[in-house]
C-alpha cells in the first residue's frame, strides 16, 4: 500500500473495539494516521458528526472521503 502522500485521521473513543481494529490495522499497513479521541474534545466531536452524519465511531477520514466503521476492504482501495 503506498499510503505516503494520504491523510488519515480516526475518530474514536478508548472504549470501541473498531476503533482499535481500525487504527491496528493502518499500524499493521504502516499508514500514518491522526487519532482523535471524540470523548475528550467536544469540538473534534462536533466536526466527526457534521462530517459524517454519524454519532457512532469509528469514523475515518481518508483524505476527504469519510467512512464509518471498520472497513479495511474500503481502506486498503482508498490507500492504493
Amino acid at each position: 500500500m503506498n499510503a505516503n502522500n494520504k491523510k488519515v485521521t480516526v475518530y474514536s473513543t478508548p472504549t470501541c473495539p473498531y476503533c482499535v481494529y481500525a487504527k491496528d490495522f493502518f499500524k499493521e499497513n504502516n499508514v500514518a494516521f491522526t487519532d482523535v479521541d471524540v470523548s475528550r474534545n467536544q469540538s473534534a466531536a462536533q466536526e466527526m458528526i457534521t462530517k459524517s452524519g454519524q454519532m457512532g465511531v469509528p469514523v475515518i477520514d481518508i483524505d476527504g472521503t469519510i467512512l464509518v466503521g471498520f472497513q479495511p476492504e474500503e481502506f486498503i482501495k482508498l490507500l492504493k
